[in-house]
């Protein structure tokens, strides 16, 4: 028995040690468990206590399913690994949030959340995170030096905010990086020695700063750099010759600093180089040959330096080049030919430079070419002939230059010609007639030449000077209303503007006049004396019925009441032309200031239209509607008058005139920056939406155009010019009468007749891509169908009097580009509707990583996405 015994007793034993085992692991278990589950409270207890998804009333629903909000991701255990508010707006709410309850936190994106202050210090607790974007706030202090703690950081965006004080050396500890953006901040001091560490970085951008110095020679060791961005500083001393070793570069830009010495031969090495802008700094001696090995260049930029030497014949290599400057340096020699075989390019400026010789025939062969910029140089010669065959040219300087001969009437084939300037040169004959059939000619220059004959009636329409010519006759009287400085110096004009003699009549249109004098004296005599005697009772009769004339006469109402006809009429002294400050397709815009002090805008209908019921009509039409209109971003209406003699209204005064003039003013356009022009754009978008969604009946304006906004002080726009908008009832389909300006019309108004709100839509689209290009686009949106645009830049195509944008604004102008294309579709039913717009202004969009380095099919592609036709 005692064997079986012994065994039993090891077998219950046995039993028992199982049983322990199991029971401490349960245990262990349940801790684990508990631990767990207690980690996840505390993660979902510290996003409701955040504020950030609005106030909830059940807790205990919110903490189990706080894995379903918009913009929170957890794994597997449910334990939160990204939180993306991008867009959100949080202010005050970032303090609240308890960064140390996410331990397993990878992604944190609070991109355009309205932070404000410091970044918090607590930040640095989220170990496992590979990618920070606090980029578009208004954070201010130092870069907390705990950040370079987070090892495991991928990517670091911190762009567009107000950090301040000098990049840590210790951001040399991120050696993951493969994206570091402290662009658009207010960083100082040095490029740290220690960034060059970061071997992993493919992106850099330190661009839009404040940093001194020079660019460290070891930034050789960042092999894997794609895009490299250091411009908007104020780096000084020569690029390094090491910078050259980065050959996986595609984008380089040191633009705008202080940048000496000459450009490195061996700059020639990036052969993978598709963006470089050497521009606005204190480069010397000649291009480098070398840039010729660079074949894959799409955009060159080499403006406002000190380059000297003529331009190497061997640049004809870069046949990708779209976008050439070689604008204010000291170039010399002449034009080579071999520049004409640069068939792809878009956008060629040798403005400014030293160079001679004539313009070369052959540059007819660059058919692409849409801004064709050599004005002050010393060209000599005639204008080619050939300038006839570039039928995509929107802006053409010549001016400043020693071009004699005549102006080729032949440049009326350029059909999308928008702007062109030959001022300041040494041409001859008259002015073409031809050019009449210019129909997107806005602008044209012919002042300080030699010209003759007669002024061109097509020009009523077209901003022009024509000032110190050798011009002859009568100044046509619908140019009455013009400035004298467009006509000064031309010494055998006459007319009825101020500083011009009256045109003298023929001498059988003398003898006639002497015989009615003779016929005509005696009862002339007469009359006086009956008018001297009439004249008391009339002046009595008059005040007597001067409170009844005027309720008959005038109609007008401003906030304080004070208006009145006679104030008008004495401030403008009849409406001398003194006071006029611009005309247009119904009547002529005064400035007057009131006895008040008020400064207001007159607008008054030419004296045949005051006679015309069908001017009566619109004018009444334009008055019915800016009453009933009340928005910040459309022109005020003060008062009117209606008087058969007498018609005019009284706006509020916008100092900045028209956008389409600002734009044409070279210095103008470049207080307009690339924040004021995506404001604009927005402020134009609110207006338009509130006639289309918000009036009752809807308004369609018609005729928007950049001459119809109007700038005030700050640069703000304000929609104006209703005399051609028609009130739409819903029920009706009879809006037959098509009107508006040519260039800005929808193109199905050619064949329907029919007008819509989507006119007014495909209007706007034009308008934006002419604040982003600065010209009217043309036949930009045609041209975009060529094999040969596929690869054209957005930001080839923008406004180069002004410094490329920073990333921060790049995306802004991507976006409303996008938005642009989207309203420039074919189909009325296609394009969005003017409330989808703004309210698409109005939303966060997350930012894309080089937006202006995209082509323009994919920025139509993006409207696509962007758009769909549903609302």
């Amino acid at each position: 028995m005692a064997p079986n015994v012994s065994i039993s007793f090891l077998v219950v034993a046995w039993v028992l040690c199982i049983f322990m085992h199991t029971t401490n692991t349960v245990n262990a278990a349940g801790i684990v468990a508990a631990s767990q589950s207690s980690a996840l409270d505390l993660e979902a207890k510290a996003l409701l206590e955040s504020g950030w998804w609005g106030n909830y009333s059940n807790q205990s629903s919110f903490i189990s399913h706080h894995c379903n909000l918009s913009g929170i991701q957890c794994n597997h255990g449910g334990s939160v690994t990204e939180i993306d508010k991008g867009g959100v707006y949080l202010g005050d709410k970032f303090r609240k949030f308890n960064f140390s309850s996410f331990p397993n936190l990878v992604r944190l994106n609070l991109q355009e959340t309205g932070l404000r202050g410091s970044i918090p210090l607590e930040i640095s607790t989220l170990s496992k995170l590979t990618e920070l974007d606090l980029s578009w706030n208004n954070l201010t202090g130092d870069l907390p030096l705990s950040l370079t703690n987070l090892t495991q950081l991928v990517e670091f965006s911190i762009y567009y905010n107000n950090i301040s004080g000098s990049i840590p050396k210790e951001m040399g500890n991120l050696k993951n990086l493969l994206e570091l953006d402290l662009s658009s901040n207010n960083f100082t001091g040095l490029i740290p020695s220690s960034l060059v560490d970061l071997t992993e970085l493919v992106y850099l951008y330190l661009d839009s700063n404040q940093i001194n110095g020079s660019i460290p020679p070891e930034i050789r060791n960042l092999k894997n750099l794609s895009s490299l961005y250091l411009g908007y500083n104020r780096l000084t001393g020569p690029i390094p010759s090491s910078l050259v070793d980065l050959t996986n570069l595609t984008y380089l830009s040191l633009s705008s600093n202080q940048i000496n010495g000459s450009i490195p031969p061996e700059i020639g090495n990036l052969k993978n180089l598709r963006y470089l802008s050497l521009r606005n700094n204190s480069l010397t001696n000649s291009i480098p040959l070398s840039l010729s090995h660079l074949t894959n260049l799409v955009s060159l930029n080499l403006g406002s330096n000190q380059i000297n030497g003529s331009i190497p014949p061997e640049i004809a290599n870069l046949k990708n080049l779209s976008y050439l400057s070689l604008h204010n340096n000291s170039l010399t020699g002449s034009i080579p030919l071999s520049l004409v075989d640069l068939t792809n390019l878009v956008y060629l400026f040798l403005d400014s430079n030293q160079i001679n010789g004539s313009i070369p025939p052959e540059i007819g062969n660059l058919k692409n070419l849409s801004y064709l910029n050599l004005s002050n140089n010393n060209l000599t010669g005639s204008i080619p002939l050939t300038l006839s065959h570039l039928t995509e040219l929107t802006y053409l300087y010549l001016d400043s230059n020693q071009i004699s001969g005549s102006i080729p009437v032949e440049i009326a084939n350029c059909s999308s010609l928008v702007n062109l300037s030959l001022s300041h040169n040494y041409l001859t004959s008259s002015i073409p007639s031809q050019f009449s059939d210019l129909k997107f000619l806005r602008s044209i220059d012919l002042s300080y030449n030699n010209l003759i004959g007669n002024i061109p009636p097509y020009l009523i329409n077209i901003n022009f000077n024509l000032s110190y010519n050798s011009l002859e006759g009568q100044i046509p009287t619908f140019f009455q209303n013009h400035s004298f400085y467009t006509f000064i110096g031309n010494k055998d004009l006459c007319g009825d503007i101020k500083g011009f003699p009256p045109c003298l009549p023929s001498s059988r249109t003398k003898r006639q006049l002497k015989i009615v004098v003779l016929l005509t004296i005696f009862p002339t005599l007469l009359l006086l004396g009956y008018f001297f005697y009439s004249r008391y009772w009339v002046r009595k009769k008059q005040s007597e019925l001067r409170g009844i004339k005027n309720g008959d006469l005038f109609s007008i109402w401003n906030y304080d009441g004070k208006i009145a006809y006679e104030d008008i009429i004495e401030a403008t002294e009849d409406f001398d032309i003194r006071y006029c400050i611009g005309t247009g397709g119904y009547g002529s815009v005064y400035k007057a200031e009131l006895p008040s002090g008020k400064v207001i805008a007159l607008k008054k209908l030419h004296r045949l239209e005051a006679e015309d019921p069908t001017f009566d009509k619109s004018f009444k039409n334009e008055v019915k509607m800016l009453t009933e209109i009340r928005h910040r971003n459309i022109v005020k209406l003060h008062g009117y008058c209606l008087h058969k003699r007498c018609m005019f209204l009284v706006y509020e005064y916008m100092e900045r005139g028209s956008l389409f003039c600002v734009l044409s003013n070279d210095v103008e356009a470049m207080e307009l920056d690339w924040t004021k022009r995506v404001n604009i754009i927005k402020g134009i978008a609110h207006a338009i939406s509130y006639m289309h969604h918000e009036c009752i009946p809807v308004i369609v304006h018609r005729d928007i155009s950049s001459n119809n906004i109007l700038l005030n002080s700050k640069l703000e726009a304000f929609v104006s010019d209703f005399g051609t908008a028609k009130l739409l009832d819903p029920d009706s389909s009879n809006q037959t009468l098509v009107v508006g300006t040519y260039g800005y019309i929808a193109p199905e108004l050619a064949y329907t007749m029919v007008v819509t709100e989507k006119c007014d839509v495909y209007s706007f689209g034009m308008v934006v891509l002419e604040i982003l290009m600065g010209i009217h686009p043309g036949e930009l949106l045609t041209s975009l169908s060529s094999p040969s645009s596929q690869h054209v830049m957005l930001n080839e195509i923008l406004d180069q009097r002004l410094p490329p944008p920073n990333r921060l604004v790049a995306h802004d102008i991507f976006f409303v580009a996008t938005i642009a294309f989207a309203c420039l579709r074919t189909k009325p039913k296609s394009r969005p509707t003017m409330k989808w717009v703004s309210q698409e202004f109005l939303s966060r969009k997350k930012p894309l990583a080089n937006p202006i380095m995209y082509s323009f099919t994919m920025a139509i592609e993006e409207s696509r996405n962007l758009y769909d036709g549903r609302e």
